[in-house]
């Protein structure tokens, strides 16, 4: 019996030598990044803009900081002794099967499917109770996995495919027509689609839209002349028909155009940023038909989401902050004619429509329910869902009598459900196999209040049995802003961090869609101040709570999420451990100045508005906001080369201010993917290595030498 003491002995001594063992700081020697005298001058005054030649994405200097600056970074990831442990727990636990809910296309039914670590999802097919067959395998597309399918139209009979690929995460498209029967491609590739679906007008074409495509480096495309053009499937890509925009004096920066499902209206949005749209109509049974306004201001915005004959249903938030749902008739469509259909209520809402219903889904507090009503605008039933969390679907067809939708939730992977329109029933489709144990984990609602003494919703998601000690490794994730939601979804990412006892945080800000257009708007502008407000009221309160510490407290987003972060750690620097801003848009006095910016002036407003503006942006624009002789938390700038949405020169200008005024030992690195855009269709290798990276340089800058839980890399060790 000795031996077995001795050893118990042995491992109490070892863990205790382990827990008194400090953390080698690793060391960075920064590259020199050269200050060149550039000064902007707006309303009078002079902003100096040292890192402008950074812009220049494509330039043989840019290429070679980016260079230097990603060998000093990996220098750095490779240090971290558990760096490897993280990407392996990541592969284990992503390599299950991921099953995309099903369609229906004309004799078939579609669905996409990952056996696991497949860098692109592929499009798989069955009739009836046949085998299934491979349709689409975008991993085929390239040889590293970087061209992804960004989009699938069919023709209604379903004979028909035209699909969008996008190379290198690039926003710009291709397009290529396929018969479904033979899969083969019928017709040359159309190139240079922009912000774009594919909407066919029976089997004879389909409209997309487009701007002219810049010569040399993004950043000089025009993105004010967005254009609807019509593709006859037989002519050339140059002889498509404009069919709207284009005209000088109108510009547009986001067209779009849809065909009914009954193939009678062409529906043509036009706007000139991210919020309110312009809406026409055009009767395609008639020849000599004209585009009919609907609404002529970008007042609010607007969408026909269905039509019975020339009786329209459109969604609006023009005088319902949350949306409701209006009909009026299509010769005669304007605004004064419209009768209420489903009002708004003190949700907001989204809805679809299949099997001869409209389903309308509503968040409460970010969370989904969803009611089913017939064509007369009666309530048939509130559908039972399988829980609380996210629902997404709940359409078809109007001749489908069941369809399917998913379900997830913080810790719940997404399952698949089929619904019965007539009984209101639902039965599970597919349940994924996973390595990971949602009961094991819960998540709590919470309301705080933020500067301004407003309640602002958070969901907390952790492992049961928590110990709020102050001392739980924690990512705090905000977006807030352009009417995007944050509802509860399942993240493989998020499961491998709550594994290690890590809580995962994500409140819903002001400049979100989760309360409807008041919401939104009262993160905008000159509100924008309330957003990051709202954030760090969110940090305030998880280590009020005991949750975390700012020892322990990291804050992460992307894109306009990555802007939050950048603020947040500008003004609040003490705050929190670590920061992670992501592909973020943080050079706000030049955000409008490269490709599709100038766009999300609703949100931000610009520099060049006036001079009141122009002062309130520069008070939190992250790029302008680094001051020296301040000690920033440790930082993980992360960005790809070749994002054409938000231009990595913010990511490049922020970490070049960051590396030069640092005070401190603490790190500050940025980390660029080659050969990748936005994020959209990055391949699953990629993002696996991306996230052993983050959240390595997370814990070990909170001052872990080992992960925190040992036990699930048992296998790995032995």
């Amino acid at each position: 019996m000795k031996k077995p003491i001795l050893c118990l002995v042995a491992l109490i001594i070892l863990a205790a030598c382990k827990t008194e063992t400090k953390r080698e700081p690793i060391p960075v020697n920064y590259p020199t990044t050269a200050k060149v005298d550039t000064i902007n001058t707006y309303f009078g005054t002079d902003i100096p803009d040292p890192y402008r030649w950074l812009e220049d994405d494509r330039s043989p200097e840019t290429e070679a900081w980016v260079s230097e600056q990603n060998k000093t970074t990996f220098g750095y990831l490779e240090n971290i002794p558990f760096r490897n442990d993280l990407k392996n727990r990541l592969e284990k636990l992503w390599n299950y099967e991921k099953l995309g809910s099903p369609f229906k296309e004309g004799d078939y039914t579609y669905f996409s499917k990952n056996n696991g670590l497949q860098n692109q999802y592929v499009v798989y097919r069955k009739k009836g109770d046949a085998e299934a067959e491979v349709f689409l395998d975008p991993n085929t597309f390239s040889e590293d996995g970087t061209t992804s399918l960004a989009g699938l139209s069919f023709t209604k009979d379903g004979s028909l495919a035209a699909y969008l690929i996008s190379e290198g995460g690039s926003d710009w498209r291709k397009a290529l027509i396929i018969d479904t029967d033979s899969r083969e491609i019928i017709e040359d590739t159309l190139v240079d689609i922009k912000f774009s679906g594919l909407s066919w007008k029976g089997n004879d074409g389909f409209y997309y839209s487009s701007y002219d495509k810049p010569e040399g480096s993004e950043l000089s495309a025009k993105t004010d002349q967005h254009k609807i053009y019509y593709h006859k499937l037989g002519t050339a890509q140059k002889d498509d028909a404009l069919i709207y925009g284009g005209i000088p004096l109108e510009k547009h920066r986001y067209i779009r155009a849809s065909v009914s499902e009954d193939n009678r209206y062409l529906h043509i949005s036009a706007s000139v940023s991210t919020s309110g749209n312009k809406l026409f109509i055009r009767d395609l049974e008639d020849p000599n038909g004209l585009l009919v306004p609907i609404v002529e201001d970008t007042e609010s915005d607007v969408s026909i989401i269905e039509n019975v004959g020339s009786k329209l249903y459109i969604l609006t938030n023009r005088d319902a902050p949350n949306q409701k749902i209006v009909t009026v008739d299509a010769n005669n469509p304007s605004h004064e004619n419209w009768v209420d259909f489903i009002p708004e209520t003190e949700n907001v809402l989204s809805p679809n429509t299949g099997g001869g219903y409209f389903f309308t889904e509503y968040m409460v507090d970010a969370i989904s329910k969803v009611f089913q009503y017939n064509y007369d605008g009666k309530l048939v039933r509130e559908v039972k869902l399988p829980g609380l969390g996210t629902a997404s679907g709940f359409g078809g067809k109007k001749e489908d009598k069941e369809f399917y939708y998913s379900f997830t939730n913080y810790n719940t992977p997404g399952s698949s459900y089929i619904y019965n329109v007539e009984t209101g029933t639902s039965e599970q489709y597919w349940k994924p196999e996973i390595d990971f144990s949602p009961t094991d984990y819960e998540s709590t609602q919470v309301f705080y209040a933020s500067k301004d003494g407003t309640k602002v919703p958070m969901i907390i998601t952790h492992k049961k049995g928590l110990e709020l000690n102050g001392k739980n490794p924690t990512i705090l994730y905000g977006y807030g802003g352009f009417n995007v939601s944050l509802t509860p979804s399942f993240s493989i990412v998020n499961a491998v961090w709550m594994e290690q006892g890590g809580v995962y945080a994500v409140p819903n800000l002001r400049g979100g869609g989760e309360y409807g257009k008041e919401w939104h708007d009262a993160g905008i502008k000159t509100k924008k101040q309330n957003v990051f407000d709202d954030f760090i009221a969110a940090a305030e309160y998880l280590i009020d709570k005991k949750y975390t510490s700012k020892e322990y407290l990291a804050i992460r987003g992307g894109s306009n999420g990555g802007l939050l972060v950048g603020a947040t750690m500008t003004q609040r620097p003490g705050l929190m451990q670590v920061a992670l801003p992501a592909v973020g848009v943080l050079d706000m006095l030049r955000y409008h100045t490269f490709t599709a910016g100038a766009g999300w002036a609703y949100d931000y407003g610009t520099s060049e508005d006036n001079s009141k503006m122009f002062n309130y942006i520069k008070g939190y624009s992250p790029v302008h906001n680094v001051n020296a002789g301040t000690s920033y938390p440790a930082t993980l700038v992360t960005t790809g080369d070749h994002d054409d949405r938000v231009v990595p020169a913010h990511s490049f200008k922020f970490v070049a201010e960051l590396q030069e005024k640092q005070a401190g030992d603490k790190p500050t690195l940025i980390r660029i993917e080659t050969n990748a855009g936005h994020g959209a269709g990055t391949p699953v290798s990629k993002t696996i290595e991306q996230y052993a990276d983050i959240y390595g340089f997370t814990l070990y800058n909170m001052g872990y030498n080992e992960l925190p839980n040992q036990s699930v890399l048992k296998e790995f060790k032995e």
